[in-house]
């Protein structure tokens, strides 16, 4: 018995030093109003065990900030630059400014380039179909002439939508690439398979739901299904697992099937939507992270370890919500760096080891805008409370959303406080023509969290700052009139 606890205490040993080693990474999107600064998130997550990050740029202040960490670092290079990266000159100067000049000891640890974000996706309709092989080509030669070939890889964070399986078998074991991409994704596993380099794509089994009503419910989570999919006797009980092995079968066809995988991004959003929330965010962590820590891998891939990257990191209310109001809700943190849910990245159950907040984070004052009770014009409330949400996020608000059951007032006194804290509390920004009003009262329900901003400067580049100005003092013009 004393020898069986001992080897039970071994085996826990080593499922928190996998995790502390980094199996487990995290994407860090900085499209916040006010972001975190980067110090205090590189603390947060050396803090949290978590070794691998996953950026959307090359920030010079996000990597000195990851300086000396030792953390292993994807930096990548956005979809608008890739034509410019067919250029080797080009891309050699961009891999020697944003990769060589990192290179030291007490540097950066970087691992990876990701040389676009998800740029076949089809929504872009081919706009950088074109562009895409012939920069990750270049960036992965400028890295290998700069000394680095054998420690640091290019990759390309693709969507899932690159790979498919035919309507008349729409099974794993028939995956394929996309028709009208299957040579560019064959001249690039192959060139990933000759640089010892991996394939990179992003699974959102939320977004399988949230696409397709009649989508199984049970199929997003990892608790099994009454329906499984059955392909050549295997059962697949998951989306994940089923649209992993698709990858799988894809790479196989295309003659490299044992090309690394890296899955890039993968999560569950937490607000803006009815099935984004911090529930069933919860109940999907609690599933894909034990099997991770088991090294369970997938039917195709059994036993493995699966090198992934949750999206995301912290919450970002500035990002684009075309593709739906719960784009700015994925973190696991909330945007001040707050755990959202009790979670253990060792997938450890019961969660013991769990996450740790920010530190040292600094807050506005405790003061919120909200709707005056006392304003008579309220024909002017819902110019106004539009005005708000342009130029905050106001994505709580919607149907199926924590902050939705809010009535009328309520939620002109959310729009309201969410763009006078985006203000950093500019009692200017409160006004709204005499509807609102400064109050130290909090306004916030069990449901509905009423936000102080954390003290940081304003993220946006001085040119959006003033196109965001001059768009701000045309509407306030036409809301006077």
């Amino acid at each position: 018995m004393r020898l069986c606890g001992f080897l039970i205490c071994l085996s826990l040993i080593g499922l928190y030093f996998s995790v502390a080693e980094g199996v487990i990474g995290v994407n860090w999107g900085t499209m916040a109003i006010h972001p975190l600064p980067p110090k205090i998130v590189v603390q947060m997550l050396l803090d949290n065990g978590i070794k691998k990050v996953k950026l959307f740029d090359a920030d010079e202040n996000t990597m000195k900030a990851l300086a000396g960490s030792d953390i292993e670092v994807m930096v990548a290079i956005p979809n608008n630059m890739l034509a410019i990266m067919n250029d080797y000159d080009s891309a050699k100067q961009w891999v020697d400014r944003n990769v060589s000049r990192y290179m030291f000891e007490g540097g950066v640890n970087i691992k990876f380039v990701a040389v676009g974000n998800e740029p076949f996706l089809a929504a872009y309709n081919g706009s950088f179909i074109n562009t895409t092989f012939p920069a990750l080509q270049n960036i992965q030669n400028a890295i290998n002439e700069a000394g680095f070939g054998s420690t640091i890889k290019a990759t390309v964070p693709l969507n899932a939508d690159v790979y498919n399986s035919p309507a008349s078998n729409p099974v794993p074991s028939a995956g394929r690439f996309r028709a009208d991409i299957s040579d560019i994704m064959d001249q690039m596993v192959h060139f990933f398979k000759q640089n010892n380099a991996s394939f990179t794509v992003n699974i959102y089994p939320f977004l399988s739901l949230y696409a397709n009503k009649d989508f199984p419910f049970d199929y997003a989570f990892f608790e099994g299904t009454s329906k499984p999919v059955v392909d050549n006797g295997i059962q697949y009980t998951n989306v994940f697992d089923a649209n992993f092995d698709t990858l799988v079968s894809a790479l196989k066809a295309a003659g490299v099937p044992d090309l690394p995988i890296i899955i890039g991004e993968v999560g569950w959003p937490t607000d803006g939507d009815i099935n984004g929330n911090v529930g069933y965010a919860e109940r999907f962590y609690n599933g894909l992270l034990p099997r991770l820590a088991r090294k369970q891998g997938t039917p195709l891939r059994p036993n493995v370890d699966i090198d992934v990257y949750l999206f995301g990191l912290i919450d970002e209310d500035a990002k684009s919500i075309d593709p739906g109001n719960f784009e700015r809700h994925w973190g696991i943190f909330r945007y001040d760096g707050q755990p959202k849910f009790p979670m253990d990245l060792s997938g450890q159950q019961p969660p013991s080891n769990l996450l740790v907040a920010a530190k040292n984070v600094k807050y506005l004052p405790q003061k919120w805008c909200a709707f005056n009770p006392e304003a008579n014009n309220l024909d002017k409330l819902p110019d106004n409370i539009n005005f708000a949400c342009t130029f905050s996020d106001c994505t709580a608000l919607g149907y199926g959303s924590s902050c939705n059951g809010l009535d009328t007032n309520g939620n002109a006194s959310y729009a309201f406080n969410m763009y006078f804290q985006s203000q950093g509390q500019n009692e200017l920004s409160c006004g709204f023509q005499g509807l609102g009003m400064v109050t130290t009262q909090n306004q916030s329900t069990d449901k509905c969290s009423f936000i102080i901003q954390i003290d940081s400067p304003a993220s946006f580049p001085a040119s959006a700052r003033l196109f965001f100005v001059m768009l701000s003092f045309i509407l306030l013009v036409v809301l006077m009139f």
